[in-house]
């Protein structure tokens, strides 16, 4: 199964140019909280610009709650002053595009939660998802195929059995940049071979058996080795900062 890659730097520049010129219409016209902003078409018209790319900037505007979308009623300006509005997009423009070792510190850090929820709250529809998962991975794994998104769909699989919404949500968010990571650097290859089932198969049946404590002891032994991939020889001293 392949995901689908979307964050890529080109659609990073054409969304910032897009959002950049949102806020200057909304500058220019003297739109408040409550305004509603022209339709997609007409901005995709005055932006030279798809109407694609116009709701993808719309949709990022609206993720970070400076935007509001109406389904049948058209994407209006929030509740927020121009002082506020303006800091804000600055700080959306100013993001840089996440590194392999950020991206990783973070699923982890989500991860050792994540499954402490998933073995309390799962139900037996999430357990035959993350078993459905964890076969697919084990199959290709042992077969020597490449087994990147079957991994990381497992790991999705546990993040939806937390019953967290915004975890999963998080999840999902990062998962595309990880898989680019990974993709880059291999770190697939190699002796990261049937090793890996056991522990993955050891974090499946702590889940199982609703064992909170357990599972997140076994994601963490799951980690091990990404740990030592991304600080290598300083491992123990990075980790001591967290």
């Amino acid at each position: 199964m392949k995901l689908e890659i979307l964050t890529k730097q080109e659609n990073r520049e054409i969304q910032n140019g897009i959002i950049s010129k949102i806020r200057d219409l909304i500058i220019y016209k003297n739109l408040e909280p409550g305004d509603k902003l022209p339709a997609e078409r007409v901005l995709s018209e005055k932006f030279d610009v798809s109407r694609t790319s116009v709701r993808e900037a719309i949709q990022k505007l609206e993720f970070y709650g400076i935007l509001n979308s109406k389904p049948q009623s058209g994407t209006f300006i929030s509740n927020i002053g121009q002082i506020a509005m303006n800091g804000m997009i600055d700080d959306i423009l100013s993001l840089e595009e996440q590194d392999f070792v950020s991206l990783v510190e973070t699923r982890i850090l989500l991860e050792l939660k994540t499954v402490k929820l998933a073995a309390i709250r799962r139900t037996d529809e999430d357990l035959e998802r993350i078993k459905f998962a964890l076969d697919a991975y084990n199959k290709k794994m042992i077969s020597g195929e490449d087994c990147l998104e079957e991994d990381l769909l497992f790991h999705l699989a546990v993040a939806s059995a937390s019953k967290n919404s915004t975890i999963n949500t998080l999840m999902l968010l990062i998962t595309p940049e990880i898989i680019v990571a990974y993709d880059k650097d291999r770190v697939c290859e190699g002796d990261v071979a049937l090793s890996e089932i056991k522990k993955h198969e050891d974090i499946y049946s702590a889940i199982l058996n609703q064992d909170p404590k357990l599972a997140k002891e076994k994601m963490k032994a799951h980690f091990s080795k990404l740990y030592d991939y991304i600080y290598g020889k300083d491992r123990d001293v990075k980790l001591k900062r967290k």
